[in-house]
């Protein structure tokens, strides 16, 4: 029976450039679409940027643009990623459009409607420097459950608790560093604690439609394992703020997390205008499937607020079918973090011309249908990729072709049994049809790769078993040698059918350049007749560990300090071009801490005014007691590269004067701006 599919990934934040840990998730998701489009399945494919809030707000005014400009400028480079990765989205949109204003106020007002939304006076955090309440995620400090620092308002990375801000001990504001002030506001809530939410939800979330892991994780949140009911939602946010207004409620204005999802609906709405399709007939087709791809940081949203939001906004709109959550990428053993040096740069592995199918198939080959993390490992991305691609699946066509088109003409005569069934390799490959597709259907790709290797490795070995090379010179074994050739590329188209959704460029390919198709290949050609093949071309390149090594290429260090003046010479001469690459910003020291197993060391961590912390190591223990420094502002150089050290990774670099000649006049004196400068300001 044919499907009717709307798939979508989680939105991106329109505030940088993609990472690696994007392109997992959206190679992972179009696996999957394309596999179903194989078996002859409808999928409409959608996604966008998630565009509003307050940090779009607070970066587009820090660049000196408006929101919408800022947004338009990071959008604009990810097509670039999409396409160097053979990524299949329909439409790509963003949730700062007309439809996500008209989606998102109708479900706000059937929500209303339901008795759903209430208000009442909230105490929320000001910032008294910024003059503005501070978002959740602007609110740092200690989590209220199990006590780890430097945790965001309204959740905890250590634990997974969800609170509000005001439960944090200690909080500051990342915006300034300031200790915020609590001042009342009127907010809009949407009332999950309602019977009916969680009554729905505790079938809804335990009916299979969830991992066991993630339906584990909502079934201890619905029945509050820590003894707390299922909180209501806080879905306003006062001006100024970036997204979309509250109706009947001037100065409030969406919280991001309740437009955001439903930006999915807005996507496929603008899809739809474009494409002639009915969009509310679509979504309230019971035939219509729903299936969202998330990673596992965003369970919560996905699971509770998302589903209940659509349960009681009514028809046309559908609860999602799938919610199918993955873990995250790692490299070599590290959390995926490009500030911290240990990401991988999607554009920078395009510019360096590696094949992007190499990565679809590696990270093919990790994933499964369970949250687990997977590991990018680069000695092991070059062995899998130069050892499955090119030396088992390529490794076939090009030895079998040659043969094929210099002897036979390129003619193929497969072998059959006295059924008519073929025998040999391309019976072993078509015995595995349903067990892949099986596994590629439930997102099992690393079994599903598994098995296409395991049946690539009999194929070679019966080629090399029948030895063609000998077979062609007598001419009495002809007949074999035709067989054994054409046996295996048989066997070959088969296992490209298998691998198209991973390697969709490489199968066109094959399908065009060697089989003669003008469309594309489809499951049902696992058993249509094969009788000519055209002249082999070269389809796969091997890994070079040269290319590896360019890709972790860590940037050029800065040149060798000049001693300062005090005993020590004025360095060369630098241009003014020279001194402006060097971004001097004023820096505020959140905490400072001495740093076990070093007597030089402090780990500090720093205020730039850009909505998160950085870490730096600094060489000044011998002049300063960590907890003297807390509060105080100094300069530092932003835009080093980051440096992996024996204790961590340094982001930047403190300003510091000292005597050249430490040890017979010691002393080192932090650089500290005078006092109304704030985090971020530049130094020039």
């Amino acid at each position: 029976m044919s499907r009717q599919l709307f798939v979508t990934t989680a939105l991106p934040y329109a505030n940088a450039a993609f990472h690696i840990g994007h392109m997992m998730e959206y190679i992972q998701a179009d696996i999957w679409v394309r596999y179903q489009r194989l078996r002859g399945h409808t999928v409409h494919f959608v996604c966008a940027d998630d565009a509003h809030g307050a940090a779009i707000m607070i970066a587009a005014e820090k660049a000196g643009q408006t929101p919408q400009e800022f947004v338009a400028r990071v959008a604009a480079g990810r097509r670039q990623y999409l396409d160097g990765f053979h990524i299949g989205f329909d439409h790509w949109h963003s949730t700062d459009s007309p439809e996500n204003v008209e989606l998102s106020q109708d479900i706000y007002r059937r929500l209303r409607s339901n008795g759903l939304v209430y208000v009442k006076p909230v105490e929320q955090f000001f910032d008294p420097v910024k003059g503005m309440f501070l978002p959740d995620r602007y609110i740092r400090g200690e989590c209220p459950r199990c006590g780890a620092a430097d945790q965001h308002g309204d959740s905890c990375e250590n634990c997974g608790a969800v609170y509000s801000p005001t439960e944090l001990r200690k909080p500051t504001s990342a915006l300034s560093g300031a200790a915020p002030e609590l001042r009342t506001s009127e907010h809009y809530f949407f009332r999950l604690s309602d019977p009916r939410c969680t009554e729905f939800l505790r079938g809804w979330t335990q009916d299979g439609r969830l991992q066991p892991e993630v339906a584990n994780k909502a079934k201890e949140w619905l029945e509050g394992a820590d003894g707390r009911q299922l909180s209501d939602w806080d879905i306003s946010r006062d001006a100024p703020y970036f997204g979309i207004p509250i109706p009947d409620a001037p100065g409030k204005y969406f919280y991001v997390w309740l437009d955001a999802p439903i930006g999915y609906l807005a996507s496929f709405k603008a899809y739809c205008a474009r494409a002639g399709l009915d969009f509310e007939k679509f979504l309230a087709d019971p035939a219509t499937e729903q299936v969202h791809f998330i990673g596992k940081d965003i369970i919560y949203f996905h699971t509770l607020f998302w589903p209940a939001m659509l349960k009681f906004a009514g028809r046309p709109y559908k609860v999602p079918d799938k919610v199918w959550v993955h873990g995250f990428i790692t490299v070599s053993g590290e959390k995926m973090s490009k500030s911290r040096g240990t990401g991988i740069d999607p554009l920078k592995y395009l510019q360096l011309g590696m094949n992007a199918e190499w990565l679809r198939y590696y990270i093919a080959a990790k994933l499964n249908g369970r949250v687990e993390d997977i590991d990018f490992n680069p000695d092991d991305f070059v062995a899998r990729v130069n050892s499955d691609l090119v030396g088992k699946y390529v490794n076939i066509a090009s030895r079998a072709a040659s043969f094929l088109q210099r002897i036979f003409a390129g003619r193929i005569n497969l072998p059959m049994d006295p059924s008519g069934a073929p025998t040999g390799s391309t019976a072993v490959a078509l015995a595995a049809a349903d067990e892949i597709a099986d596994f590629l259907d439930s997102r099992e790709y690393g079994k599903a790769l598994r098995e296409i290797m395991r049946i690539a490795d009999f194929a070679n070995e019966h080629f090399d078993k029948h030895k063609p090379w000998e077979l062609a010179k007598e001419p009495a074994s002809r007949d074999l040698l035709h067989a054994v050739c054409s046996d295996v590329i048989g066997c070959f188209r088969a296992l490209t059918i298998y691998l198209a959704p991973v390697l969709p460029a490489t199968a066109e390919r094959v399908a065009r350049e060697l089989f003669g198709m003008t469309r594309p290949l489809a499951w049902d050609d696992l058993r249509s007749p094969l009788e000519q093949i055209a002249p082999y071309k070269h389809l796969m390149t091997r890994v070079e560990a040269r290319q590896l090594e360019a890709l972790f290429e860590p940037a050029a260090p800065p040149a060798a300090e000049k001693p300062l003046p005090g005993g020590a010479p004025i360095g060369e001469t630098a241009s003014i071009d020279e001194f402006a690459r060097l971004d001097l910003r004023v820096a505020r020291i959140v905490d400072a801490q001495a740093v076990d197993g070093s007597d030089k060391l402090l780990k500090l961590t720093l205020d730039v005014g850009e909505g998160r912390h950085r870490t730096v190591f600094a060489g000044i223990k011998s002049a300063y007691e960590p907890q003297a420094l807390v509060g105080r502002l100094t300069a530092m150089v932003a835009n080093l590269a980051p440096r992996k050290m024996k204790f961590g990774v340094s982001e930047g670099m403190v300003l510091a004067a000292s005597h050249a000649d430490e040890k017979s006049q010691p002393g080192i004196f932090l650089l500290e701006p005078h006092a109304g400068a704030q985090p971020g300001m530049r130094v020039r």
